[in-house]
Formats: C-alpha cells, sequence, structure tokens
C-alpha cells in the first residue's frame, strides 16, 4: 500500500513511517493539516493516517475537506481524546475509522489492512427511491435536480436506508452497519440522525420518505415518498 502519514509530533510521525516502511508500505509524511490536505488532494494514496491534533487546520477539518473534494481513500484517524462527542465528529468528517494514543503498532497495521480490504471491493452503483438519488462513488444525494448537503454520517445512515428501501431496520442494525459495531455509542443518535435526515431529505420537499415504526425502526419508502 502507498500511506499517507499525517501527524506533528515528528518522532511519533518518523517512527511510524520506518515501521510502514519496514511492513513493505511506500510512506510519505507530512507534518501539518495544510501540507496533509494538498499531499491527498494530489497524490494517489490507498490510506491515509491522519491525526486529529494537528497546527492550523486540524486532521477533521482535512477530512472532512477531502470527502468535499470527493476522495475516497480509507482515513485513520489517531487521537489523544477518549470522548465519544470527538471520535463521532471525526467519523462525521468522513474518517473510516480511529485509533486512540497510545496505541500498538500492530493494532495499527491490522486497521489498515482491514480499510483497505473494504476499500477494494466492486466500484459503488447509484441507488434510486422515486426522485431521491444517491451516488455512493461520489458521496452525493439529489431530490430531482436539487443536490442535497449532508454530512459523512447523515450520508452513510441514508445509504443503508436506500440499500434497504421497504424494510424495516431497527436502530441497533443501523448501529452495528453504520458505526460499525461501536457499542459505547448509544442507540438514541440514531433518532438525532434519522431527524437531520428528514429536515435535509423530506421536508423542504413535501415528502415523507422515512417512516418510524414504532417500537421498531425506521424504513425508507421504495417510491421516495
Amino acid at each position: 500500500m502507498r500511506i499517507l502519514v499525517v501527524e506533528d509530533e515528528r518522532r511519533l510521525a518518523d517512527l511510524l513511517a520506518r515501521g510502514l516502511r519496514e511492513a513493505g508500505h511506500t510512506v510519505d509524511v507530512e507534518y501539518t493539516g495544510s501540507g496533509g490536505l494538498l499531499a491527498a488532494s494530489t497524490g494517489t494514496y490507498d490510506s491515509v493516517v491522519l491525526d486529529v491534533m494537528l497546527p492550523g487546520l486540524d486532521g477533521v477539518a482535512v477530512c472532512r475537506t477531502l470527502r468535499q473534494q470527493g476522495h475516497l481513500m480509507p482515513v485513520l484517524m489517531l487521537t489523544a481524546r477518549v470522548e465519544i462527542p470527538d471520535r463521532v465528529a471525526g467519523l462525521d468528517a468522513g474518517a473510516d475509522d480511529y485509533l486512540a494514543k497510545p496505541f500498538s503498532f500492530d493494532e495499527l497495521l491490522a486497521r489498515l489492512r482491514a480499510l483497505h480490504r473494504r476499500a477494494a471491493g466492486p466500484p459503488p452503483v447509484e441507488v434510486r427511491a422515486g426522485d431521491l438519488l444517491l451516488d455512493p462513488a461520489r458521496r452525493r444525494v439529489f431530490r430531482g435536480d436539487v443536490e442535497i448537503d449532508l454530512s459523512a454520517r447523515e450520508f452513510d445512515v441514508l445509504a443503508l436506508l436506500l440499500a434497504r428501501a421497504g424494510q424495516c431496520l431497527t436502530r441497533y442494525q443501523i448501529l452495528d452497519e453504520v458505526w460499525d459495531g461501536e457499542t459505547d455509542i448509544r442507540s438514541n443518535v440514531i433518532d438525532v440522525y434519522i431527524a437531520a435526515l428528514r429536515a435535509k431529505v423530506d421536508k423542504p420537499f413535501g415528502r415523507h420518505a422515512i417512516e418510524t415504526l414504532r417500537g421498531v425502526g425506521y424504513r425508507l419508502r421504495p417510491d421516495g415518498g
């Protein structure tokens, strides 16, 4: 794999680069958020290892900008912060995984391998329900000709609902699929994201595509509402 490491602690960055090279990977290193963004935007990388706490442009902003630009390479975020809201912010910005400092280098390698396996799957195809269109490759959503701006996590929740349009999904199924088994995230976070999605993909268009099945979960109507 060709990997970009963006880490402002030079000793840690250099240790990571050396270890990854010894494991057979090609590695570039940047020590600032702006440098990392430029490298990731103009280079071709299989994965990015991105620290959250960077001088100037932080890792969350770097990741969000990359996703807005349409870059799809897996991003593994490194963070010294252990609070759930901090981790959620990174994941919502488009990160694929996170690793809390201090960490085992073997675990970092394992997580990078897992991200690479996921990214090597078949190219995603557009999903449609009525006039609601989701383009996974470009991470864009439309109602008719109107593009809808979603956060990375809102996009992932909507993608799951669209992929299983007509089926009821429980809160825990959504947590398991979208949050990848993050059991310390409470199930009521799903209600927050569903409300946000309705405010963006339904209400402005006079639609009711996302249905609540009381005591069970949520379902997206196949006709798009």
